[in-house]
């Protein structure tokens, strides 16, 4: 099978978990016997002349990282009309690559990863005429508790439903995503089939480390991007009470975003500057340390549809303590792999700290269960396996004109009026 993804991240460009998750997905299925091509783009802010279109193999996967026009876009200021000018250069190089030379390729499905490739996606499986499949990692009214009044976010919106419903098949990480899909994309009849397929992970990137024994105050870890919906502020609000019951406990937040000034406001309101670090943006040696060395991972997410992280961290060896927003309620087991707690619950939290920080010796038992959990339903061979399932049973569909979707302009009743996040995002 000639299988065509397209992402706008894939490594070296890596922004977040999308490119990690097509990355290995990608190779395991080239090491499957399917044959990938991943069109991708080059690093933000270059030009052809700095940084032209590659086309190489990679581990068995044809990469295709198409270069950035040289017309000026920056996506912080500019991002639906840098979205519409990258679209545009992946399937005009695409089209010359695939289809030029002595041995032209042509695919047998178009996979779409996320809204911003929704327009070069489904225009090379109109050009192709083969089946669109579309992988919906997260939905702008998700990030922002359903949500979408401001104008970027209407806009993306916008592109998330058109491609749901122009795609002949869907997958989600999470049981919980497809309840979310299904809910904002198809209100009526007529949906598109949605398949379940978590995230997956490579164990063997990940080492394993027993929790040595307790000695002297605690040291927690969050690793995540720094925005409202991963909920930092929630631990930081923790924070006081944990360290009143355990005295010297401090936190590491690992991790860049936009919110960074925000937070940092919020360790000086709780007066915690001698508590917490900021450590930036890890590299994998340098996750990995952090994860050997703490006592806990906290997870405090109001809103995740997967959460790779997790899963990192479980390889690792640290025990965890997340909330059961979205996809982190499927992966981790209470009592069983972890401690849980309801999403925006900061007394939970607080609560499921403690207990992990009193008895690190069944914490250590859990992260050994959670460790054992991966090897069975979590590896990349098995979501390619089930990837490729999705692929053989799609077919292309009659397509039917589509009138633009009606957008609510509604906040959900959980919405915190504080959330300093309510209009436009960079996706």
């Amino acid at each position: 099978m000639r299988v065509l993804m397209v992402s706008w991240e894939y490594p070296p460009v890596v922004v977040g978990g999308l490119g990690r998750h097509v990355h290995q997905l990608a190779e395991a299925l080239a090491g499957q016997g399917v044959d990938v091509t991943v069109l991708t783009r080059r690093p933000l802010g270059t030009d052809p002349a700095s940084h032209p279109t590659t086309d190489t193999v990679v581990n068995g996967v044809r990469v295709i990282a198409v270069a950035e026009d040289p017309p000026e876009f920056d996506f912080g200021a500019d991002m639906m009309a840098w979205t519409l000018a990258m679209g545009h250069g992946l399937v005009r190089e695409g089209l010359r690559l695939l289809r030029g030379g002595s041995d032209p390729w042509e695919p047998e499905v178009v996979h779409a990863h996320d809204w911003l490739v929704a327009h070069p996606s489904i225009a090379l499986a109109d050009f192709f005429d083969v089946p669109l499949v579309a992988t919906l990692h997260a939905t702008e009214a998700g990030r922002h508790s359903g949500w979408v009044a401001g104008q970027v976010n209407r806009q993306v919106h916008s592109v998330e439903w058109w491609l749901a419903n122009t795609a002949d098949a869907l997958i989600t990480c999470s049981t919980s995503m497809r309840a979310e899909v299904s809910e904002l994309f198809f209100p009526g009849d007529g949906a598109t089939p949605i398949t379940v397929i978590h995230n997956g992970i490579d164990l063997t990137a990940w080492e394993f480390a027993e929790r040595p024994p307790a000695h002297g105050p605690a040291e927690l870890l969050f690793a995540g991007r720094l925005e409202y919906e991963k909920g930092v502020q929630d631990l930081l609000a923790a924070l006081p009470e944990i360290r009143r019951t355990h005295p010297g406990t401090t936190l590491t937040i690992a991790g860049e975003g936009t919110q960074l000034d925000w937070l940092t406001g919020l360790v000086d309101e709780h007066e915690l500057a001698e508590a917490v670090t900021f450590a930036g943006r890890q590299d994998h040696d340098g996750l990995t340390t952090l994860m050997h060395r703490c006592a806990a991972i906290v997870l405090p997410s109001r809103y995740e549809p997967f959460g790779i992280v997790a899963l990192e961290a479980a390889a690792s060896g640290i025990p965890l303590v997340t909330s059961t927003a979205g996809g982190l309620g499927e992966a981790v087991d209470h009592g069983e792999t972890g401690s849980t707690f309801p999403p925006a619950d900061v007394a939970a939290l607080t609560a499921a700290v403690a207990r992990t920080l009193d008895d690190p010796e069944a914490a250590a038992v859990r992260a050994r269960r959670a460790r054992a959990v991966l090897t069975e339903d979590f590896t990349w061979p098995v979501v390619a396996e089930r990837t490729a399932a999705v692929y053989a049973l799609a077919t292309r569909r009659d397509r039917r004109p589509l009138a633009r979707p009606h957008i609510p302009q509604r906040p959900l009743p959980h919405r915190d009026p504080n959330n300093p996040i309510q209009d436009d995002s960079a996706g």
